[in-house]
Order: C-alpha cells, then structure tokens, then sequence
C-alpha cells in the first residue's frame, strides 16, 4: 500500500511539474517577507539565560550596586611614562570629553581620581590632578608617588611601571540598548580619532563590555554577509565537479534558495533576533539542505546513464530515496533539536531554526526539486559496461581487505580518544574574537599592560542597616582582601576597607601609623559620612556601597585568562571564606565568571539532550531497520567520529570551549545521514537475498558516490566557518568538519566491516 501511495505521489508530482513549480514558488514569497523582521543585537548577554545561576547572581549585584556597562580606555605614551604633562594633561582632556559620552553616569581615570588628605582638622578630597598643563616638575614628582604607592590605583587605573594610564566609562543603557551601543562607540571612536591627531605621541587603546557588544554586532554581520556567500560558491562550484551536471547543479540552487528564504523568513515573522553564536544558521541550513538533493539528483544521473529516460529515471530516485531522505530529515531534525537542552539560548535558536529548515529541505525535495528536474533539458552521460565505476572498485576492497580495515580503523580510533582528557574546558570573553578585530587587539594590549578586566565581584554583607562601619565587620572585609592579594593570579583588590583605612590616616593628620581600621564604629560611620560629602558630583561610592550601607562590593581582578582558573580560584575563594568568614561564604559574581561557568554549564546540559537525542536515534533506527543487531551495528559510525574528533582536539588546540560543546549534537544530527542512506541499500541487498559481501558492494555502487559528494559539501561548508572572525563560529566549523570526514571514514571502513563480520545470518 506505502509503495502504491508513493507510485501515486510521484505521477502527480511529475504530471503537474508547473503547478508545483508555482505553489513552492507562492509558498516561498509569503514566508520569506518575513525576511524584514529580523533582528541583530548588540547585547553579549543574550547569551545567557534566565536560569543560569552566575548571570542570576550578577544581576543580584547590580541591583544592590550599579550597572556594570562599561567602556575602558587606555593611553601609552611613546616616551614611556604617563606622568609628563603632556600625557597627564591629554588624559585630562580625554577624562573631562567622556563625561560627555551618551549614557555615561561615571568617568574614573588617574587624573580625576578622588585623591583626600588632611590639612589641619579638615578632610580635603580632590582630583589628583588638576590643569596638567601647569605641573611643576615636583607636582610631577609628587603625582606619581601618589599613584604608584596608593592602594587603590596600581594594577587598575595606572600600569605599576607607571607606562600606560587607563579611564573607565560606566554607563546605564537605555531599554534600546542597540541603539545606545552603537552611539556610544561612534562617540568614542571619534573621541579617540580626534585625541590621536591632537596627541601624535600617545596610543590609544579602547575595550569594555560596551565595545565587546558592538563588535558583538559587527561579527554577526559579517558572518551573515561573507560566510553565506563563500559557502554557496563553494556549493555550486563542489556540486558542479561531482555532478557533472550544470542543469543539476542549478536544481540544487533553486532547492537551496527556497529553503533559506523560508526558513528565515519563518525565523523573522516570529522576530528572531540574531548573535554571532546564531549567524551560521543560513550557512549550516544551506549545507545541509544539500544533502537531500545531492542524493536524488545522483540517482537520477545515475538511471539516466544507465538508459532510463529523465522521467523515469526521477522516479526510481525517489522511490530509491524517498524513505531514506525522511528518515535522515527527521534524524538531523532530532540532533539540531536536541540544542533546546543548552544553556544559551541563541543555541536554542540555532537548533530549531536549523531544525525548521532540514523540514523545509524535505519538502522542496520532494515537490519542487524532481518538478524541476522533469521540466529541465537534463542530460546524463552514458555510463560505460566495459568499465567498473569507482566505488565499484572501492567496494571490491572494502570487502578483500575487511579484517585490515576493521583493525586499522579500531587502532586509530584508540590512538585519537586518548586526546580527549587533554581538553581543557574553558572561554576567554576577550577572545570571542579574532585580531582582525579593534576590540581583540586593544583587548589584549590591556591586559598585557595594565589590567585584566576580570572581575570576581562579591557583594559582602554586614547584615544590618548602617553595619559596613562596624569595626568588626571591617576585620572581615580587610581579611578577605588579604587573602585574595595573596593569591598569584590576582592582580589588584577593590575594598572598602582600604577606603577607610585610607579616611583614618587622613584624619589623624595623614600621620601613616593610622593606615588601619577605626576601632569606634561612630567614628567610622562619621568619616565616611565626611568624606561622600566631600566627593566631587559623579563621584559618589554608589558602586562600592548599597544606599542602605548594610553591602559593601569587594571587586577582585585576576591575571589569568583561562576560565579553569578562575573557577579554581572562585572554589578556593569559598573553601577559605567557609573555614574562616562562612557568613561571607558565596560565590563569586560578574561577567568574568558567568562566561568561566558558561562551557561547563553548557557541556552538561548538552549532554543530558545529546543523550536523550542519541536514544531516540537508536530507537528509532533499531525500529527502522526491523533488527536489534542491524541499529546497534548502524551506531558505532556515528558515536565514533565525534569522540575520535575531540581525540584529535585534545593534541591539537587542548581547549574547548562554549562551541565544543555544541559540536557533537550538531555533527550527530549531520553524520547520522550516511549511515542511513547506506544501511538502507545494504538492508534491501539483503533482503533480496544478497549475502553480506555482496550486499555492501550493492550500497557501495548505489550510495557511494552520493555519500562522497555530500560529504564533500558538507565539510567544506563547515570549513568556511574557520574563515569566521568569531571564535566560538570558528571553532564550532573545524571541529564539525573534522568529524564530517571522520564519519565518512567510518561509514566506508568501519560500518562495512561491521556488517561483514557481525550480520552473518543468512
């Protein structure tokens, strides 16, 4: 009854090739204007979700505090020090135009720092510098031991070699904060232009959270606008060289057109907004749509060179595929799917988007692209009797040298597996990006020259109103900066307690026997009320203390780079906080230790929906194929590749990172495909009474070819990612394009000598 229903279907498909020709083509219009809707965000923090902890808890703290968008900008002077008035007094004007940037709430840089001394009884607090220009050479003198001997200032706003100064930004961003983003860098941008040409002799170097969004933006640009494009001539000029078809190949350009115009077309009517981790989805869509149409324009050339003419020739190749290309769309459907388990919800996007798009390549396969191939002139050259095709002669060997390949392919997978505990799990935000990239560069000239810009945030609490005073509270405080400075990955500690360390030597006559606690609690609480009396507008300490005065903000920054790190750090930071302070006992907060966790929180999520995506596969293969022994046997090829890829990883790079643990749900979906399509001719060989041998020569010559060719596409595509400026894209390409032709190893050399030795029976 399936094959009359399927004979049925295909005579109406090739008698009325126009009418569907047209439907797919109205079809395709009215999803495709969804096309204007679609967004692109400047917000790195779309990446987290609402459910992930660290992101919960750094919102927590700037709720208590105050936002942390920020934008840092470093100068270094050529002469090689910052305290000459010529490079004092660019800072200076640098600092007094950054009040004037749209959205900012706080400028803090060397020159504007809120420097207080004692001049008899009272507590003066002003800029440590003021008019730069008219510095005597002792102002000079004085300035710098200021800054390089103060607690506050070394290792944060001023390099402790005294070579390159820096000036933070903060801001509070609007609801349109796409917008804001990218007025804010042109501001800067032309802030910083202005500054070079006026001060030839100084370098200027811009990075922040706010200028990672808007290169955020620009790398999801131009992974739409030359990533798509590259991957479609590769397409094109790939399907060309194999097919030996042009008429074939612009079939599969039609195919392709109308699944990626349907497809974000769909994704812009429900208002898809798109980030660098989401960019590839016409790029991955376009590859694999390919798949389906590679495998029924094969056949069709195929038939055709053996004298069938077009239209029968069409036929049998969708009878011969059309179950195979509904299974590997449902399976890669499944794999794409299983993404919704990550932690990212741009992933999530990713999965169903491609997902959708697999569906959307089904349909066209099935309805618009055997409709064109009838109403096309297609020609297929005569395949010649007196010769044997390649994977002919490639199956024969398979079958000669089976025991070799089998043990070959075994020594190799053991070798390549024993990489894998060589993977570090780990992200560097800075290193989203490559060095093509402005944000990169500075990035990494900050961070070599003057500071990390990786915080572990902690919001410590008294645990009553008007507590952060008492004395005893302090000792606490104190204590844990001690710590914390004691550590060789940190670099610089921010806390309150040197604040009123710094408030009691002023106030006993900057007299630095009294550079420590105040032991009376009214006296704490009365210098602190002097000295926010005494701070210029602006400069309040709203982001070091909550209104109620009950939290103080203690903000760590760490040298190193590597997320492991700082999350070793972070649970030696706890065990000694339990031990010692417990009521201080919590973990650490802020952008840097969301994106430490971010990996590890994606890793286990995706595995628990690879898992659950693997079993449904299994099933449903194990149910397909009628046989227990036949599903697990189609298995191994497909759980193999990936473990031999993050093998090889592990002695090649020995980092992976958000994108790794996306790779083997998205390949899983992908190399599932093959195994299919050859399992089924090697099923029906069988079930026609061909013995194993025999039945893997059938699937070779029938399949070979189509597997090869997809194969070929498949990875190139994926390659091209490596081209991406966004590390995350780049990564996610290698690694699924590695795993691509390792699945194509095991499908030709393993899956066949599987066969042979385990499915026996007659």
């Amino acid at each position: 009854m399936t094959s009359l229903l399927l004979d049925r279907y295909i005579e109406v498909i090739l008698r009325y090739r126009w009418l569907v020709v047209t439907l797919a083509t109205l079809l395709t219009l009215i999803t495709g204007a969804g096309l204007r809707f679609i967004g692109v965000t400047n917000d790195y923090r779309i990446m987290f979700s609402e459910e992930n902890p660290q992101y919960v808890d750094f919102q927590a703290l700037e709720n208590i505090f105050s936002t942390s968008n920020m934008a840092f900008i470093a100068i270094a002077p050529r002469g090689g020090s910052v305290f000459t008035r010529e490079a004092l007094g660019a800072l200076e004007e640098l600092t007094e135009a950054a009040w004037r940037t749209p959205h900012s709430r706080r400028v803090d840089s060397l020159t504007n720092y809120s420097h207080s001394r004692a001049k008899g009884d009272e507590l003066i607090v002003e800029p440590l510098v003021d008019d730069a220009r008219s510095l005597s050479d002792a102002d000079l003198a004085r300035i710098r031991k200021i800054a390089l001997e103060s607690r506050d200032l070394p290792g944060r706003l001023v390099s402790r070699k005294g070579h390159v100064a820096g000036l933070a930004i903060t801001f509070v961003l609007p609801d349109d904060m796409d917008a804001a983003v990218v007025s804010i860098n042109d501001y800067l941008n032309a802030l910083l232009k202005r500054a070079g040409a006026r001060h030839p002799d100084i370098a200027y170097y811009l990075s922040g959270d706010v200028i990672s969004n808007r290169t955020f933006s620009v790398a999801t640009y131009n992974d739409f606008v030359f990533l798509a494009p590259i991957v479609f001539v590769m397409i094109v000029v790939i399907s060309t060289l194999l097919l030996r078809s042009l008429l074939g190949t612009f079939s599969i350009i039609v195919v392709i057109g109308f699944v990626i115009l349907s497809t974000m077309g769909i994704a812009g009517w429900l208002g898809t907004v798109f980030s660098p981790t989401n960019a590839g989805v016409p790029t991955i869509v376009m590859a694999t749509c390919v798949a389906h149409s590679i495998h029924i324009i094969t056949t069709t050339l195929l038939g055709m060179g053996h004298g069938l003419d077009r239209d029968k020739a069409i036929a049998e190749s969708l009878r011969t595929n059309a179950w195979p290309v509904f299974l590997t769309s449902i399976t890669t459907a499944i794999g794409f799917l299983s993404l919704n388990s990550s932690d990212s919800p741009p992933a999530r996007i990713l999965g169903n988007l491609v997902a959708l798009g697999v569906l959307w390549a089904f349909l066209y396969s099935m309805t618009l692209l055997p409709a064109l191939l009838s109403i096309l002139p297609l020609r297929a050259r005569r395949i010649p009797t007196d010769k044997s095709p390649f994977f002919v002669r490639f199956g024969a060997f398979v079958v000669k040298r089976r025991a070799f390949l089998l043990c070959f392919v075994a020594v190799l997978t053991a070798v390549l597996i024993t990489g894998i505990p060589r993977n570090e799990l780990t992200d560097r935000w800075t290193h989203y990006f490559d060095e093509r990239y402005r944000f990169r560069r500075d990035s990494d000239f900050i961070f070599d020259n003057l500071n990390s810009m990786n915080f572990l945030e902690y919001a410590l609490k008294a645990g009553r109103e008007g507590g952060i005073t008492d004395p005893e509270y302090l000792k606490k405080v104190e204590a844990f900066a001690k710590w914390y400075r004691e550590q060789p990955e940190v670099s610089h500690v921010q806390s309150f307690s040197d604040i009123m360390k710094r408030l009691n030597k002023n106030l006993h006559g900057d007299d630095p026997a009294f550079y420590k606690l105040p032991q009376d609690p009214r006296l704490a609480a009365q210098y602190l009320l002097l000295y926010e009396f005494s701070l210029p507008f602006g400069m309040d300490l709203n982001d070091r203390i909550d209104v109620a005065k009950s939290t103080t903000r203690m903000s760590v920054m760490v040298r190193s780079r590597s997320s492991r790190d700082q999350r070793e750090l972070d649970e030696r930071a706890k065990a000694w906080l339990r031990a010692n302070i417990p009521e201080f006992a919590t973990e650490a907060s802020g952008i840097t230790m969301i994106f430490a966790h971010l990996s590890l929180r994606n890793i286990h999520s995706m595995l628990r929906g690879t898992i659950i995506a693997m079993l449904i596969i299994s099933l449903l293969l194990i149910w397909v194929f009628k046989s227990v022994r036949l599903g697990l046997i189609s298995l191994v090829p497909n759980f193999i590749p990936a473990a031999m890829t993050f093998g090889l990883w592990g002695y090649m790079v020995g980092q992976v990172g958000f994108a790794g643990s996306l790779m083997t749900a998205i390949a899983f979906g992908i190399i599932v495909d093959d195994t299919i399509h050859f399992m089924s001719r090697y099923q029906k060989a069988r079930r026609m009474g061909f013995p194993a041998p025999e039945a893997v020569r059938a699937a070779f010559r029938i399949v070979g070819q189509a597997l090869w060719t997809t194969t070929a596409v498949l990875s190139l595509s994926f390659l091209v990612f490596a081209t991406s400026g966004f590390h995350g894209s780049r990564t996610l390409g290698l690694m699924v394009a590695i795993t691509l032709v390792f699945a194509l190893l095991a499908d030709f050399l393993l899956l066949p000598t599987l066969l042979m030795a385990l499915d026996r029976k007659k």
